[in-house]
């Protein structure tokens, strides 16, 4: 069985202590990236939702380069929205700028009722490059 090590971005946000999950867990080649959210440092949400989503991708890449991968790495996207008719478009905005050239990686989203507090979220499975 391969072992499985905790990962935390440099700039680590209170979120992870105050609910006690790692930001990612690394096991053997693969990267299981907790859900991230549009949180800023001290665990508050971001008030406006495109910015929210911003800082959610933003966290999400804190977390890949602090395990040695990129957005590049990721082969698998699940998101979570609280309205995702009326978010769509500010979503499809900020993913096409982070995943702008195929082949894009496999997604599902999901509608849910509570983000405690927040209006997005994003959870990835990455394959952490080998190193040369």
């Amino acid at each position: 069985m391969a072992k499985r090590d905790a990962i935390f971005p440099a700039e680590r946000h209170a979120l992870y202590e105050a609910h006690g999950y790692s930001a990612a867990i690394r096991s053997g080649d693969l990267l299981f990236v907790s859900g991230q959210v549009g949180s800023r440092p001290d665990g508050s949400p971001e008030p406006e939702f495109r910015l929210q989503v911003e800082r959610a991708f933003e966290n999400l890449g804190a977390t890949l380069k602090a395990a040695g991968c990129t957005f590049d790495d990721i082969v698998d996207v699940t998101t979570f929205h609280t309205d995702p008719e009326r978010q769509f478009d500010a979503v499809m905005a900020v993913k096409q700028q982070v995943f702008s050239a195929p082949p894009h990686p496999s997604w599902t989203a999901i509608g849910v009722t509570w983000l405690a507090g927040f209006d997005f979220e994003i959870k990835v499975i990455a394959r952490i490059p080998e190193r040369s």
